[in-house]
């Protein structure tokens, strides 16, 4: 069986409920194309990517395959599957898809459209000397914990506390295990899959990613990202 070095699984499955639009964000037009062709085309574009597995609800695969993948030529995506009730879900069908075929599993959200390859190929290329490897920014501004009734409890220090971002790179065996752990254990709680490598006691490795590499989750999102692409067209 030939094995590949990178495969990269991007989880679009979600419905975008915070968009407040009929259509999932994930479809809706960023300067001329839907968020996650744009997103899917730097993984197409970078060198160091050899393929790419696209999850999706299961409504949608037969348009991704046509007005995504086909109509935006997308060669590298060999498999366009079925994601799960949350995006945890969606990842472990993505791991088990690509079975042991690959060495390294890059993880990615659909919605970050403005991820670039060069913050793509950093991340791998870090992996090459950790187990896994995550991007995110250091936190800047001030932080409160608060009660639930929304007093301030106290001031949190901020200088060991970073927002994390996508991608994320983790060797195959491991992130496998990871998911498998999770549905064994009811770990259900994972917000990425940093958090069930941690769970396993394997050492992440953070690196910095990049301010622009937002996640579209509202529409004030969508129309930053819109902004900042028309900026580098410009």
């Amino acid at each position: 069986m030939e094995i590949y070095q990178v495969v990269a699984i991007i989880p679009a499955a979600g419905i975008g409920a915070r968009m407040g639009f009929e259509k999932a964000k994930q479809f809706m037009d960023l300067c001329g194309k839907p968020i996650l062709a744009v997103t899917l085309s730097h993984f197409q574009k970078c060198n160091l990517v050899d393929k790419i597995v696209l999850v999706v609800s299961q409504d949608d695969v037969d348009y991704c395959k046509r007005e995504i993948v086909d109509r935006y030529k997308l060669s590298k995506v060999f498999k366009v599957i079925v994601g799960g009730k949350r995006r945890q879900d969606s990842v472990r069908n993505g791991v088990e898809a690509v079975a042991d075929s690959y060495r390294w599993v890059l993880i990615h959200d659909g919605v970050r459209p403005l991820v670039t390859n060069g913050l793509i190929e950093r991340v791998i290329k870090v992996a090459k000397d950790f187990r896994a490897v995550i991007t995110g920014l250091p936190v800047k501004e001030t932080v409160k914990e608060i009660d639930g009734q929304g007093s301030v409890l106290r001031s949190v220090d901020r200088s060991q506390l970073w927002l994390i971002q996508t991608p994320q790179i983790f060797r195959w065996e491991d992130i496998n295990l990871a998911h498998q752990e999770a549905v064994k254990h009811g770990w259900e709680e994972a917000t990425d899959d940093a958090f069930l490598i941690e769970k396993m006691g394997i050492p992440v490795k953070i690196i910095e990613g990049e301010g622009n590499n937002i996640k579209v989750t509202t529409p004030q999102d969508l129309d930053i990202a819109r902004l900042l692409i028309s900026k580098k067209s410009a």
